[in-house]
Protein backbone atom coordinates (compact mmCIF):
# COMPACT_ATOMS: atom_id res chain seq x y z
CA UNK A 1 0.00 0.00 0.00
CA UNK A 2 1.35 3.42 -0.99
CA UNK A 3 1.71 5.89 1.89
CA UNK A 4 -0.62 8.87 2.03
CA UNK A 5 0.71 12.35 2.74
CA UNK A 6 -0.76 15.62 3.89
CA UNK A 7 -1.53 18.23 1.25
CA UNK A 8 1.35 20.37 2.52
CA UNK A 9 3.84 17.49 2.31
CA UNK A 10 2.61 16.54 -1.16
CA UNK A 11 3.28 20.09 -2.32
CA UNK A 12 6.76 19.98 -0.79
CA UNK A 13 7.53 16.74 -2.63
CA UNK A 14 6.23 18.09 -5.93
CA UNK A 15 8.25 21.30 -5.57
CA UNK A 16 11.37 19.31 -4.68
CA UNK A 17 11.03 17.04 -7.71
CA UNK A 18 10.42 20.00 -10.03
CA UNK A 19 13.49 21.79 -8.64
CA UNK A 20 15.68 18.71 -9.13
CA UNK A 21 14.38 18.18 -12.66
CA UNK A 22 14.95 21.81 -13.63
CA UNK A 23 18.44 21.80 -12.11
CA UNK A 24 19.75 18.43 -13.29
CA UNK A 25 17.71 17.65 -16.39
CA UNK A 26 18.52 14.26 -17.92
CA UNK A 27 21.23 13.72 -15.28
CA UNK A 28 18.56 13.18 -12.62
CA UNK A 29 18.31 9.39 -12.37
CA UNK A 30 16.15 8.71 -9.33
CA UNK A 31 14.56 10.32 -6.26
CA UNK A 32 13.53 8.16 -3.31
CA UNK A 33 11.49 8.90 -0.20
CA UNK A 34 12.56 6.76 2.76
CA UNK A 35 12.56 6.79 6.56
CA UNK A 36 9.56 7.53 8.75
CA UNK A 37 7.48 8.75 5.78
CA UNK A 38 7.23 5.15 4.55
CA UNK A 39 8.07 3.08 7.67
CA UNK A 40 6.54 3.62 11.09
CA UNK A 41 4.82 6.90 10.20
CA UNK A 42 5.82 10.54 10.50
CA UNK A 43 6.31 11.75 14.06
CA UNK A 44 6.29 15.23 15.57
CA UNK A 45 9.98 15.85 14.86
CA UNK A 46 10.28 13.88 11.62
CA UNK A 47 12.02 15.04 8.45
CA UNK A 48 11.06 14.33 4.88
CA UNK A 49 13.99 12.06 4.00
CA UNK A 50 15.02 12.01 0.33
CA UNK A 51 17.88 10.31 -1.50
CA UNK A 52 18.65 11.51 -5.02
CA UNK A 53 20.88 9.63 -7.48
CA UNK A 54 22.47 11.62 -10.29
CA UNK A 55 24.63 10.94 -13.32
CA UNK A 56 27.16 13.63 -12.42
CA UNK A 57 28.25 15.99 -9.68
CA UNK A 58 26.45 19.30 -9.28
CA UNK A 59 28.24 22.56 -10.05
CA UNK A 60 28.66 25.37 -7.52
CA UNK A 61 25.97 27.32 -9.34
CA UNK A 62 23.58 24.37 -9.16
CA UNK A 63 24.28 23.90 -5.46
CA UNK A 64 23.50 27.57 -4.87
CA UNK A 65 20.24 27.19 -6.82
CA UNK A 66 19.23 24.11 -4.82
CA UNK A 67 20.01 25.85 -1.53
CA UNK A 68 18.03 28.99 -2.42
CA UNK A 69 14.91 26.96 -3.23
CA UNK A 70 15.17 24.38 -0.44
CA UNK A 71 15.42 27.19 2.10
CA UNK A 72 11.87 28.05 0.98
CA UNK A 73 10.50 24.55 0.31
CA UNK A 74 11.76 23.03 3.57
CA UNK A 75 10.08 23.80 6.86
CA UNK A 76 11.72 24.67 10.17
CA UNK A 77 11.08 22.48 13.21
CA UNK A 78 7.95 23.59 15.06
CA UNK A 79 7.75 26.91 13.20
CA UNK A 80 5.50 26.09 10.25
CA UNK A 81 3.13 23.49 8.82
CA UNK A 82 5.90 22.41 6.48
CA UNK A 83 8.16 19.53 7.48
CA UNK A 84 11.93 19.97 7.35
CA UNK A 85 13.51 18.30 4.32
CA UNK A 86 16.70 16.26 4.52
CA UNK A 87 17.91 15.49 1.00
CA UNK A 88 21.17 13.87 -0.04
CA UNK A 89 22.48 13.83 -3.62
CA UNK A 90 24.89 11.09 -4.70
CA UNK A 91 26.50 10.27 -8.01
CA UNK A 92 25.67 6.79 -9.30
CA UNK A 93 29.34 6.05 -10.05
CA UNK A 94 30.23 6.74 -6.41
CA UNK A 95 27.63 4.24 -5.16
CA UNK A 96 27.77 1.54 -7.81
CA UNK A 97 30.12 -0.27 -7.62
CA UNK A 98 30.04 0.15 -3.86
CA UNK A 99 33.03 1.58 -2.02
CA UNK A 100 33.62 2.49 1.60
CA UNK A 101 33.64 5.13 2.85
CA UNK A 102 30.96 6.39 0.45
CA UNK A 103 30.96 9.97 -0.80
CA UNK A 104 28.03 12.33 -1.30
CA UNK A 105 27.74 15.27 -3.68
CA UNK A 106 25.33 17.63 -1.91
CA UNK A 107 23.13 17.65 1.17
CA UNK A 108 20.43 19.93 2.50
CA UNK A 109 19.15 19.62 6.07
CA UNK A 110 17.65 21.81 8.75
CA UNK A 111 20.87 21.74 10.82
CA UNK A 112 22.67 23.37 7.86
CA UNK A 113 20.14 26.16 7.41
CA UNK A 114 22.11 28.79 9.32
CA UNK A 115 25.24 28.19 7.22
CA UNK A 116 23.25 28.23 3.99
CA UNK A 117 21.49 31.47 4.97
CA UNK A 118 24.93 33.03 5.45
CA UNK A 119 25.84 32.10 1.87
CA UNK A 120 28.05 29.10 2.62
CA UNK A 121 27.45 26.65 -0.23
CA UNK A 122 29.52 23.73 1.05
CA UNK A 123 29.57 23.81 4.87
CA UNK A 124 31.08 20.32 5.20
CA UNK A 125 34.77 19.49 5.73
CA UNK A 126 34.85 16.72 3.11
CA UNK A 127 32.55 14.55 1.02
CA UNK A 128 32.93 11.31 2.98
CA UNK A 129 29.62 10.21 4.49
CA UNK A 130 29.60 6.87 6.28
CA UNK A 131 25.87 7.24 7.00
CA UNK A 132 25.15 6.68 3.30
CA UNK A 133 25.63 2.97 4.01
CA UNK A 134 22.64 3.16 6.35
CA UNK A 135 20.60 5.40 4.04
CA UNK A 136 21.09 3.20 0.97
CA UNK A 137 20.23 0.09 2.96
CA UNK A 138 16.99 1.74 4.07
CA UNK A 139 16.17 2.85 0.52
CA UNK A 140 16.71 -0.64 -0.87
CA UNK A 141 14.65 -2.25 1.90
CA UNK A 142 11.70 0.13 1.62
CA UNK A 143 11.24 3.44 -0.15
CA UNK A 144 8.88 5.26 -2.46
CA UNK A 145 10.22 6.08 -5.92
CA UNK A 146 9.20 9.67 -6.62
CA UNK A 147 11.08 10.03 -9.89
CA UNK A 148 13.12 7.89 -12.27
CA UNK A 149 14.37 4.34 -12.05
CA UNK A 150 13.70 1.94 -9.20
CA UNK A 151 16.49 2.01 -6.59
CA UNK A 152 17.76 -1.50 -7.40
CA UNK A 153 18.36 -0.38 -10.97
CA UNK A 154 20.90 2.18 -9.73
CA UNK A 155 22.16 1.04 -6.34
CA UNK A 156 23.77 -2.13 -5.00
CA UNK A 157 23.39 -3.68 -1.56
CA UNK A 158 25.71 -2.44 1.11
CA UNK A 159 27.83 -5.21 2.71
CA UNK A 160 26.79 -6.07 6.26
CA UNK A 161 30.25 -5.11 7.53
CA UNK A 162 30.02 -1.61 6.03
CA UNK A 163 26.48 -1.06 7.30
CA UNK A 164 27.53 -1.90 10.85
CA UNK A 165 30.71 0.14 10.57
CA UNK A 166 28.71 3.17 9.44
CA UNK A 167 26.06 2.74 12.13
CA UNK A 168 28.73 2.64 14.84
CA UNK A 169 30.95 5.36 13.36
CA UNK A 170 29.77 8.17 15.66
CA UNK A 171 28.35 6.16 18.56
CA UNK A 172 30.87 7.47 21.09
CA UNK A 173 30.40 11.07 19.98
CA UNK A 174 26.67 10.78 20.66
CA UNK A 175 27.25 11.15 24.39
CA UNK A 176 28.68 14.63 23.81
CA UNK A 177 25.25 15.73 22.57
CA UNK A 178 23.22 14.15 25.38
CA UNK A 179 22.61 17.38 27.31
CA UNK A 180 21.39 19.54 24.42
CA UNK A 181 19.81 16.85 22.19
CA UNK A 182 18.54 14.45 24.84
CA UNK A 183 15.57 12.90 23.05
CA UNK A 184 17.41 12.28 19.80
CA UNK A 185 20.51 10.80 21.44
CA UNK A 186 18.51 8.42 23.63
CA UNK A 187 16.39 7.18 20.72
CA UNK A 188 19.45 6.81 18.48
CA UNK A 189 21.25 4.71 21.12
CA UNK A 190 18.11 2.60 21.45
CA UNK A 191 17.97 1.98 17.69
CA UNK A 192 21.68 1.12 17.51
CA UNK A 193 21.41 -1.39 20.37
CA UNK A 194 18.32 -2.91 18.78
CA UNK A 195 19.95 -3.26 15.35
CA UNK A 196 23.17 -4.69 16.77
CA UNK A 197 21.31 -7.50 18.52
CA UNK A 198 18.65 -8.22 15.89
CA UNK A 199 20.10 -7.11 12.52
CA UNK A 200 16.86 -5.18 12.10
CA UNK A 201 16.26 -1.49 11.46
CA UNK A 202 13.43 -0.06 13.56
CA UNK A 203 11.72 3.30 13.65
CA UNK A 204 12.50 5.45 16.69
CA UNK A 205 9.26 4.51 18.51
CA UNK A 206 9.72 0.80 17.68
CA UNK A 207 13.35 0.93 18.74
CA UNK A 208 12.27 2.50 22.03
CA UNK A 209 9.72 -0.29 22.58
CA UNK A 210 12.38 -2.95 21.96
CA UNK A 211 14.75 -1.32 24.45
CA UNK A 212 12.17 -0.60 27.17
CA UNK A 213 11.55 -4.34 27.52
CA UNK A 214 15.27 -4.91 28.11
CA UNK A 215 16.04 -2.04 30.46
CA UNK A 216 16.15 -2.25 34.25
CA UNK A 217 12.98 -0.74 35.69
CA UNK A 218 14.84 2.34 36.97
CA UNK A 219 15.84 3.33 33.40
CA UNK A 220 12.50 2.71 31.70
CA UNK A 221 10.93 6.14 32.44
CA UNK A 222 13.72 7.83 30.45
CA UNK A 223 13.09 5.95 27.20
CA UNK A 224 9.33 6.08 27.71
CA UNK A 225 9.62 9.87 27.96
CA UNK A 226 11.81 10.06 24.84
CA UNK A 227 9.31 7.97 22.88
CA UNK A 228 6.35 9.99 24.11
CA UNK A 229 7.99 13.30 23.12
CA UNK A 230 8.97 11.85 19.72
CA UNK A 231 5.36 10.88 19.06
CA UNK A 232 4.05 14.29 20.10
CA UNK A 233 2.26 12.94 23.18
CA UNK A 234 4.28 15.13 25.54
CA UNK A 235 6.19 18.37 25.28
CA UNK A 236 9.97 18.31 25.55
CA UNK A 237 10.66 18.24 29.29
CA UNK A 238 13.30 16.41 31.34
CA UNK A 239 13.66 18.32 34.59
CA UNK A 240 11.82 15.77 36.74
CA UNK A 241 13.99 12.84 35.58
CA UNK A 242 17.21 14.72 34.79
CA UNK A 243 19.34 12.56 37.12
CA UNK A 244 18.17 9.38 35.38
CA UNK A 245 19.17 10.39 31.86
CA UNK A 246 22.93 9.78 31.84
CA UNK A 247 22.74 6.47 33.75
CA UNK A 248 20.20 5.25 31.20
CA UNK A 249 22.37 6.37 28.27
CA UNK A 250 25.45 4.80 29.90
CA UNK A 251 23.56 1.51 30.32
CA UNK A 252 22.64 1.42 26.62
CA UNK A 253 26.17 2.39 25.62
CA UNK A 254 27.57 -0.44 27.76
CA UNK A 255 25.19 -2.89 26.07
CA UNK A 256 26.34 -1.67 22.65
CA UNK A 257 30.03 -2.01 23.48
CA UNK A 258 29.43 -5.44 25.01
CA UNK A 259 27.64 -6.63 21.87
CA UNK A 260 30.19 -5.38 19.32
CA UNK A 261 32.92 -8.01 19.94
CA UNK A 262 30.30 -10.78 19.84
CA UNK A 263 29.38 -10.04 16.22
CA UNK A 264 31.09 -11.55 13.18
CA UNK A 265 30.89 -8.54 10.90
CA UNK A 266 32.28 -10.58 7.98
CA UNK A 267 29.66 -13.33 8.16
CA UNK A 268 28.36 -13.61 4.54
CA UNK A 269 25.01 -14.94 5.74
CA UNK A 270 24.23 -11.81 7.76
CA UNK A 271 21.65 -9.41 6.32
CA UNK A 272 19.91 -6.29 7.58
CA UNK A 273 16.13 -6.45 7.74
CA UNK A 274 13.38 -3.91 8.29
CA UNK A 275 10.83 -3.91 11.10
CA UNK A 276 7.62 -2.50 9.62
CA UNK A 277 5.05 -2.85 12.41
Amino acid sequence: MKPTFSHEMQLQLEESIELLRMTLGADLLGVYLYGSSVVGGLQKYSDIDLLTVTNRATTSEEKAKLIARFLKISGIYMQSAKLPIEITLVEKRMMNPWQYPPHFDFQYGDWLRESFEKGVIEPWDNYEMADLAVIITQVLLKSETLWGLKPRQLLVEVPYHDFMKAMLADVNRLMEDLKHDTRNVLLTLARIWSTLETDTIRSKPAGADWVINRLPERHQPVIKRAKSICMGLEKEHWEDIQLLIKPCADFMMDKIHTQIPLINFNDPSKQIQLYEK
